[in-house]
């Protein structure tokens, strides 16, 4: 039997992500922590790339919170603020909130490949994709 102070740490190695989880067209999500992958109760981590030159379907993420911290790439969040489009141009080293139900969509103008890490206010991968919002740009 385990108690709450003898519970283990739980490794998960980069190249142990995976793919069997919420996706969003034009965008590949990787879980990393999950209800699924280590039993967490409160949070979902992973990873997502977008492509150069691409861009994701629309999509929001429920009642949960999502952080994005970007690694790599120059990634654009795009939302709407009422009738007005809103692009969110990012670079390594940012951070981005969006809050629950607030269809978005990421964007790669760029000709790197883009990481961002996400985590969830939720154990599983909430993702609610959505019919095309708005035109892409």
């Amino acid at each position: 039997m385990t108690d709450e102070w003898h519970r283990p740490l739980r490794h998960i190695r980069g190249t142990e992500l995976s793919g069997d989880t919420g996706q969003t067209s034009g965008m590949t999500r990787l879980e990393a922590i999950s209800g699924r992958t280590v039993g967490s109760a409160k949070l979902w981590m992973g990873r997502t790339h977008v492509g150069p030159g691409t861009s994701s379907g629309d999509h929001h993420h429920g009642d949960t919170e999502t952080a994005i911290y970007v690694v790599s790439g120059r990634p654009v969040f795009v939302f709407a603020d009422g009738e007005a489009e809103v692009r969110i141009e990012a670079e390594p080293g940012d951070y981005v909130f969006v809050p629950p139900f607030v269809p978005h969509r990421e964007e790669n103008p760029g000709a790197d490949e883009a990481v961002v890490v996400i985590a969830r206010s939720s154990q599983e991968a909430v993702v609610v994709n959505l019919p095309s919002l708005w035109p892409p740009t």
